[in-house]
């Protein structure tokens, strides 16, 4: 949503799932106590939201275990190179999540999965995949696994962030919703040490390479 009432649901989400996390960082826990705090908070009213809680460890060839729990959301992709140069794409399904503040009884569901050196990971909201292509169709999942699948190796999440704006760019504005991105790759051994970077689009930070980015479309 938009607005000064989608602005308090964001606020009252983030820092409930923070706060949620130091109790207990399991992702579908976490989702659960957000479940409830939007449901007894009389100033969220009927409204409800999609999100995604990941939880990443360190592995040890240098890459992570990722959990991701859903409610609702859009599912991540999970980027890993081919041997003969290409891209093998999957999208990441925790089959199960509903919606985050609609249902007292809400279930959510919970996916994990190897983020090894060279691969990557790209969350995004719905906007993304709504967006419509020139002949006026939307660009949906299909779209979008195809763009990724054709995406040259090596993955990065600054270069995954800065391509996937390259795309939305080439696409009609007219109506377009807001668009948020974020990223994760991990770096290869022979890969140059990372550091912290920002572009228009987005900032990696230190840990594996993480890159945010947001097109903000409509007034």
């Amino acid at each position: 949503g938009k607005g000064a009432e989608a602005a308090s649901i964001t606020s009252l989400t983030r820092y409930t799932l923070r706060a949620a996390a130091l109790v207990d960082a399991e992702p579908t826990a976490a989702l659960k106590a957000l479940n409830t705090a939007l449901l007894l908070d009389a100033a969220v009213g009927t409204r409800f939201c999609t999100a995604v809680f990941g939880l990443l460890d360190p592995a040890r060839d240098g890459g992570f275990t990722v959990t991701l729990a859903t409610g609702g959301h859009p599912p991540a992709y999970h980027l890993s190179p081919t041997q003969d140069g290409g891209m093998l794409v999957e999208a990441v399904h925790a089959k199960g999540g509903m919606l985050v503040g609609a249902f007292a009884e809400a279930a959510f569901a919970s996916r994990t999965l190897h983020l090894a050196p060279g691969q990557g990971l790209l969350l995004y909201t719905d906007g993304l995949t709504e967006a419509r292509t020139a002949d006026g169709r939307m660009l949906a999942d299909t779209g979008l696994i195809d763009f990724l699948t054709r995406r040259p190796a090596p993955v990065g999440a600054g270069a995954l962030i800065d391509d996937t704006v390259a795309l939305l760019d080439t696409l009609p504005d007219t109506e377009r919703d807001d668009v948020a991105l974020l990223a994760l790759s991990v770096p290869t051994p022979d890969a140059a040490p990372c550091g912290i970077t920002t572009t228009a689009h987005s900032a990696a930070a230190p840990t594996a390479d993480a890159s945010v980015g947001q097109e903000n479309r409509r007034p």
